[in-house]
């Protein structure tokens, strides 16, 4: 077994749309008699929409930015940002959840290269899990530290079907990697936490320091 870094990271960083608020002002409640009459457009064409609730308070909006980016957001009663949908002029998407407070919940994005990945957050905004993949058939799940933000345990398969568990320690070093190989030959190697494998199964060869 030769040492190698876990290969799980590059998997949980997904080209997508940016998520985040970006509504303006509040629009005004319009008559609702040329509805009422039937005399309604079948086909609205416009860059910008906001939708109300009965008491005139903003609910949502639609809208085209300037950069190309089509979204559609949507409001809780106290008109705080809870979901948006977002395809960005490049082709790539994402969809996000957001708590009462504005913090991120969970989101979901697809980049043009085909990547795809989704991400769940705690109480306070900081990432907890990430699940991603790849076109060619990689994929991997981590979790992360509450606390601190940072990885601490990743899950992933490779392209060839090639499994791998990697154990993080709290800053972050790769300590422990358990794997399979596509031949049925089972790996496991420790490190000292500075990318140096201080023991293994089957048996590496510990090279001297120079």
């Amino acid at each position: 077994m030769s040492p190698k870094r876990s290969y799980l990271h590059a998997f949980l960083i997904f080209a997508g749309a940016s998520l985040g608020g970006f509504l303006g002002e509040h629009a005004r409640p319009r008559d609702s008699s040329a509805i009422a009459a039937g005399t309604y457009s079948r086909t609205i064409t416009a860059e910008r929409f906001v939708m109300l609730d009965a008491d005139g308070k903003r609910r949502g909006a639609m809208q085209v930015t300037r950069d190309g980016m089509a979204t559609l957001s949507l409001n809780d009663t106290e008109g705080m940002d809870r979901t948006e949908l977002r395809v960005a002029g490049d082709g790539s998407a994402g969809l996000a959840f957001f708590d009462r407070s504005g913090h991120k919940l969970a989101v979901f994005g697809e980049g043009v290269d085909g990547r795809a990945g989704m991400r769940i957050f705690g109480a306070d905004g900081k990432q907890t899990a990430a699940f991603g993949s790849l076109p060619k058939g990689e994929s991997a799940l981590t979790l992360y530290d509450a606390g601190t933000g940072r990885a601490r345990a990743g899950l992933g398969v490779t392209a060839k079907g090639d499994p791998a568990l990697v154990l993080l320690d709290q800053g972050g070093a790769d300590r422990m990697e358990l794997s399979l190989r596509s031949d049925g030959e089972p790996g496991l190697a420790l490190s000292d936490g500075h990318g140096k494998i201080i023991a293994g199964l089957p048996q590496i060869q510990t090279v001297p320091n120079q």
